[in-house]
């Protein structure tokens, strides 16, 4: 696209051997198909909607396409070799994580409020 960026700008922001997680807010096929001739292509995962779920909270919509904050995280360090040994207990918290966010939305049909409340630090 003569808009967008070219090799060597794309290779320093992306780097040509790192991983990349992706959080994009449409189809992950597009961000795919808009990066298949680059260098670091092998590298890049990319998450994004999937059309998964119906009507419920805006939380479990995330959840539901694993674009959670608890996805994402666990994401970043199953690519980053040097926090492999973190990746089990990680795993584990992530699961209780959203079983808990599952329990308290079948009860109370909203998000946690720890999620609902949540406001960026100042």
């Amino acid at each position: 696209h003569p808009h967008g960026l070219d090799d060597d700008a794309f290779d320093a922001m992306f780097t040509l051997d790192r991983p990349i997680v992706f959080a994009f807010h449409g189809y992950p096929g597009l961000i795919h198909r808009l990066t298949y001739r680059r260098h670091n292509h092998d590298n890049l995962h990319v998450r994004g909607y999937k059309e998964e779920g119906t009507t419920t909270t805006a939380f479990d919509m995330v959840v539901l396409n694993n674009m959670d904050r608890y996805q994402l995280a666990l994401d970043a360090i199953r690519r980053i070799p040097r926090l492999g040994h973190l990746v089990d207990d990680a795993t584990r918290r992530y699961d209780a994580s959203i079983a808990r966010h599952k329990a308290y939305i079948s009860e109370y049909g909203e998000d946690l409020p720890e999620v609902r409340d949540w406001r960026w630090p100042a």
